[in-house]
């Protein structure tokens, strides 16, 4: 006795196999790793200057009633660079700065806030990028908007364009 739907059965595996591999192609992937953190309070944590000139940052150092953006960068991003003006015209708008420097020497930070500016109140070093990861953050650059409440309102993932500057001015607006 045979079985003619044996026959079927490699082109229905093939077809399925096909339909998979053409929704794989169709359907964008979403490659941003968005933080849990967002809408919790800022993670407790003290990091020590990351280089001479510039003082630490700890969570408390953010808990003074005033929003605030925190941005994690590298001297060795590239990003980071082009970010640099637009932070710069956030500070002119009266935003307060605070980073976190993940996985840079305190050399290599000096001469990239020499070339770039310094936008920043305060940079602390995340050496073992244990800050970045309780934070959520998956890179750099990355940037928290912290409330008036000390929560984490907002994150923007990769860096600062000119076009982002009055979306994160309102969302600035937003956490007081």
């Amino acid at each position: 006795m045979t079985r003619p739907w044996l026959l079927w059965l490699p082109l229905a595996v093939i077809a399925f196999i096909g339909g998979l591999a053409i929704y794989g192609l169709l359907v964008p992937k979403d490659e941003l790793v968005r933080s849990a953190m967002v809408g919790q309070k800022l993670p407790q944590f003290a990091l020590a200057p990351a280089t001479a000139g510039v003082q630490g940052l700890a969570s408390s150092d953010m808990a003074d009633g005033k929003p605030r953006l925190l941005n994690i960068f590298a001297s060795w991003c590239i990003p980071c660079k082009a970010e640099a003006p637009h932070l710069e015209t956030l500070k002119k708008a009266g935003v307060e700065i605070d980073a976190i420097a993940v996985r840079d020497r305190p050399e290599d930070v000096a001469v990239f806030l020499d070339q770039f500016g310094n936008p920043f109140r305060r940079i602390g070093a995340d050496n073992e990028m244990a800050v970045q990861l309780m934070l959520g953050s998956s890179g750099v650059p990355e940037t928290y908007v912290i409330g008036s409440d000390g929560k984490i309102s907002y994150q923007h993932i990769g860096d600062i364009r000119e076009e982002h500057v009055p979306m994160l001015l309102e969302k600035l607006a937003e956490a007081k």
